[in-house]
């Protein structure tokens, strides 16, 4: 595939990259981490009212800017270089994607207009443990009532499921191998948050437990025919997007050894002039640039709407690439920068426990290895 950049693409990716070097820097970050919000809100109200990146991806008819996959992409990879602590993947990522692939067209009237214009923050609850979209890990039961619904279950890892205001839950009907998606507004009575000490603080998790939670009909906001098969391209779309995030993490762990080996002075000379240095350098970014290609080229297939199991084979690629890229890169960071690499003073530290949270969210590199693995032997 020949891929380039428009040049609306690149003045929307130069735009992020200016933004966020000045309202998510380093001190806005440590400040946000552990507020009473969970996120920066200043930052996020921004985002949503200066920017309009909320509805990036989101049709004009739902009061989005109709873009697609590709700018959403460059948006998180942004993110992801900056460690924006605002709930942009959980809301935008994971919950309008789910919605506009699962979602019955009354149910995307209903929710996207707020979700595009950054009003109402949302998340997804996939699975009872980890963020993957898994059938046989579903973690609640919806059963019918005369008014509607009535939903019990528990998911250990929900992203800014404390936060968010409304979450759609995955669950099975009657016990059944049907599963519907149900919008639950977040301070129904029966449903527990409760806000987990995580690895990466610069993103919130939480347990969702629901106890005889009481929706109405209306609240099961898929269509109930391709319900499992919008999950797979919605897991598949989510995996893709974090693939993009983490790219911005890897180029960031560049950019900051580069900055700090050019500084840092031995034998009377910078760092950076070692050849072992520069090796090491190099080989970072080698694994961006690859990274890039499989990121930016998959996002621009998934702009075409491709059959469900290329779709898969393609993000699937894509986020094993980036989460060892980002991991590897996060760890030389750490190294190059010596013994203060994992002080609270210096970023690397954030990075490295970003990489290692996110590798194994949506799939692991081994899962999807083996994934396209069977794929291509069947």
């Amino acid at each position: 595939m020949n891929f380039a950049l428009t040049d609306d693409q690149r003045m929307i990716r130069d735009a992020a990259e200016a933004f966020l070097a000045e309202a998510s820097s380093s001190a806005a970050v440590r400040a946000a981490m552990g507020s009473a919000h969970g996120f920066d809100a200043a930052l996020w109200q921004r985002i949503a009212g200066e920017m309009g990146w909320c509805g990036t991806h989101i049709a004009e008819a739902h009061g989005g800017l109709g873009l697609g996959l590709v700018e959403l992409a460059l948006l998180q990879e942004q993110t992801g270089r900056r460690l924006a602590c605002v709930p942009f993947f959980s809301s935008v990522c994971l919950a309008a994607t789910a919605l506009q692939q699962a979602g019955s067209a009354a149910a995307q009237a209903q929710w996207l207009p707020r979700l595009a214009d950054g009003s109402l923050r949302a998340s997804v609850a996939l699975a009872a443990r980890g963020v993957q979209w898994d059938a046989d890990a579903v973690g609640a039961i919806a059963r019918r009532t005369a008014e509607g619904w009535q939903l019990d279950g528990r998911f250990e890892h929900a992203p800014d499921g404390a936060s968010a205001q409304l979450l759609f839950v995955v669950a099975r009907v009657d016990g059944t191998a049907e599963i519907g998606l149900f919008a639950v507004a977040a301070d129904a009575t029966g449903v527990t948050r409760t806000p987990l000490q995580t690895w990466d603080e610069t993103r919130c998790l939480a347990t969702l437990e629901l106890r005889g939670v009481r929706l109405q009909a209306l609240d099961r906001v898929d269509d109930g025919e391709h319900t499992r098969d919008a999950l797979q391209r919605t897991n598949a779309l989510a995996a893709l997007l974090l693939a993009a995030e983490q790219l911005g993490g890897a180029q960031q762990c560049l950019d900051m050894t580069l900055d700090y080996a050019a500084q840092r002075t031995q034998f009377g000379q910078p760092i950076a002039a070692f050849q072992a240095v520069k090796h090491r350098c190099a080989e970072m970014m080698l694994r961006i640039e690859a990274t890039r290609s499989a990121v930016y080229g998959a996002a621009a297939l998934a702009a075409g709407a491709p059959a469900t199991n290329e779709l898969l084979m393609e993000a699937g690629a894509a986020k094993a690439q980036a989460s060892d890229a980002f991991f590897f890169c996060a760890q030389e960071a750490i190294q190059l920068h010596g013994g203060v690499g994992f002080t609270w003073e210096y970023d690397p530290h954030l990075y490295f426990k970003r990489a290692q949270a996110g590798s194994h969210w949506l799939g692991s590199a081994t899962h999807w290895r083996e994934r396209i693995a069977r794929a291509l032997l069947d």
